[in-house]
C-alpha cells in the first residue's frame, strides 16, 4: 500500500517548490548573461566607431552603460585599446589653469575642456550650494575690511 505520511507529502511538495526555486533562479541568471552579453557586443560596435559623440545623452543607455568601454581594467594599457578615441592620455590640469599633454603645454587648454555638466560646480547656471555661499560672504567681508581672503581648499 502506498499510504504517505504527510511528513512525506510535506517533504516532497517542499522538494518540488526548492526545484521550482531554482530552475526561477537558473533562468534569472541566464537572462541577466544573455543581456549582460549582449551589452558587451553593443559596446564593442561602440569601440569600433571612428568618430565617438561627445554628449553623453548620445551614448547607449541600455545595459551597454554599464560595460567599460575598451574592456575591463588589466586587460591592455590606454594606449594599446580603443581608448585613444576618447581623447590623449596623460592630459593634465594645473591649478593655474595651463594645460599638459603628456608633459607639453597645449596652446589652447580651452580644447580640452568640456561642457559644465548641468547643476555640476562648474555650471554657472547652477545654484550656490549652503557652504559655497558662506564661503563666498566670508570672503566679501574680508575684503571690505581689507584682510587676504583664506586660500582656497580646491
Amino acid at each position: 500500500m502506498s499510504d504517505k505520511t504527510e511528513d512525506q507529502a510535506q517533504e516532497e511538495a517542499e522538494a518540488q517548490n526548492g526545484s521550482q526555486g531554482q530552475s526561477e533562479a537558473h533562468e534569472a541568471a541566464e537572462k541577466a548573461k544573455q543581456e549582460y552579453e549582449d551589452a558587451q557586443k553593443t559596446m564593442e560596435e561602440w569601440e569600433d566607431k571612428d568618430d565617438l559623440p561627445t554628449d553623453l545623452n548620445e551614448w547607449p543607455s541600455d545595459k551597454a552603460k554599464y560595460v567599460t568601454f575598451g574592456g575591463g581594467e588589466g586587460d591592455h594599457g590606454y594606449d594599446e585599446g580603443p581608448e585613444p578615441k576618447l581623447g590623449p592620455s596623460e592630459v593634465r590640469h594645473e591649478a593655474d589653469g595651463k594645460v599638459t599633454v603628456q608633459g607639453e603645454e597645449v596652446d589652447n587648454p580651452d580644447e580640452f575642456k568640456g561642457d559644465p555638466i548641468p547643476g555640476g560646480p562648474t555650471d554657472p547656471e547652477a545654484p550656490e550650494l549652503a557652504g559655497e555661499r558662506r564661503k563666498r560672504e566670508k570672503r566679501e567681508r574680508m575684503a571690505e575690511q581689507g584682510q587676504a581672503p583664506p586660500p582656497d581648499d580646491d
